[in-house]
């Protein structure tokens, strides 16, 4: 299912007032800017509700690839150990196995002892089994005004020079496009230091 854009086409025109956008373009414009912001932060940004994902384990801290977590009575975090390969399935439970820190679900340290150590049998106490299987909601409710502000950049850039022209003329009259607008969703240096905290390292992770 596609994700919903990072900001609206009447957000877009606002933005760039007095201009004629049409619907196509505009929301292509769009597409293509939410696609370079997701790209760079391999976020999915926009709510998504009851995903399941299994993740490597084997650490103390299991990090969820997808921020912020959302855990309420409509979206219930579901955490199962995947124990060996014949199906073997151990729930863990919030409060008595992990606790939650921000995207991160941590169990106990060896010392001083605690409670959150998980289920010990065969596996060293307080680390995650090898294979962990998670149900989470994620994602914003509403859009930061950072990442809207980029991707209407991006979008307007991308409406402003859409063949990625350096410099074009008609007559007597010739337009110098800056560098922001070489390329079509291209994200800029001031772009890259707004998405820094949005990013995430490549983990492990696989649809289930």
């Amino acid at each position: 299912m596609a994700l919903p854009y990072l900001a609206t086409l009447q957000q877009l025109r606002d933005y760039l007032p007095g201009r004629v956008i049409p619907d196509a373009s505009g929301e292509l414009a769009l597409r293509l800017a939410s696609a370079a912001i997701r790209n760079r932060t391999k976020q999915t940004i926009t709510f998504v509700a009851g995903e399941t994902v299994i993740l490597t384990g084997g650490e103390r801290v299991l990090k969820l690839p997808q921020r912020p977590l959302v855990v309420d009575d409509a979206n219930p975090l579901t955490v199962v150990e995947l124990l060996d390969g014949n199906g073997f399935e151990v729930p863990a439970i919030e409060g008595n196995d992990f606790v939650i820190m921000g995207s991160e679900l941590h169990r106990g340290e060896n010392w001083p002892t605690s409670r959150l150590m998980g289920w010990p049998r065969g596996q060293p106490v307080g680390i995650w089994a090898d294979r962990v299987r998670v149900l989470y909601s994620h994602g914003e409710q509403e859009i930061p005004d950072d990442l809207m502000g980029i991707c209407l950049d991006l979008a307007s850039a991308t409406l402003a020079n859409p063949n990625r022209l350096r410099s074009e003329s008609a007559g007597a009259t010739a337009v110098t496009y800056t560098v922001e607008t070489f390329g079509t969703g291209s994200l800029t240096a001031d772009h890259e230091k707004l998405l820094k905290k949005y990013l995430r390292s490549t983990m492990s992770v696989a649809p289930s």
